[in-house]
């Protein structure tokens, strides 16, 4: 989501002194090509589809690097592993019966957001939503 291009996440990384080595350029680079919320074992098994050989401890150090630079976000959809994605303002909804992830940003729910917090005396740092659902007509 967002559409951002890999020259624009390399220059996040710049400005945030992160050095774009040839393994976290593949990284933002798998993550970039299917934005489908991988796993570790997923985007390695990506990597290795590209011809890169890296060993896991590889690939956890450099999704460590960019998730503390906020490039990269580590989310968890309710049980199971954490899933990685490009660091764009956006929101989630899961489909439970399928475990599909959609995203999808609504200026809505971010302004109404911004207005909660402001009557409450705050502003939003960083948010979270997520919506769990099935679709419509199906039983649960």
């Amino acid at each position: 989501m967002g559409g951002l291009s890999l020259v624009e996440l390399e220059n996040r990384c710049h400005r945030r002194g992160l050095r774009v080595t040839a393994n976290l350029r593949e990284i933002l680079q798998a993550l970039l090509a299917e934005p489908d919320h991988p796993d570790v074992d997923s985007l390695r098994e990506r990597l290795r589809a590209r011809g890169r050989r890296v060993c896991m401890a590889t690939v956890y150090r450099n999704l460590g690097h960019l998730i503390a630079a906020g490039v990269v976000a580590e989310q968890h959809f309710g049980p199971g592993k954490a899933r990685y994605e490009v660091a764009t303002p956006h929101d989630h909804l899961i489909d439970i019966s399928t475990g599909k992830i959609i995203e999808f940003s609504e200026p809505r729910l971010n302004a109404l957001e911004d207005e909660i917090a402001a009557q409450m005396g705050y502003r939003i740092l960083r948010r979270r939503l997520e919506f769990y659902a099935v679709p419509v007509g199906e039983k649960t």
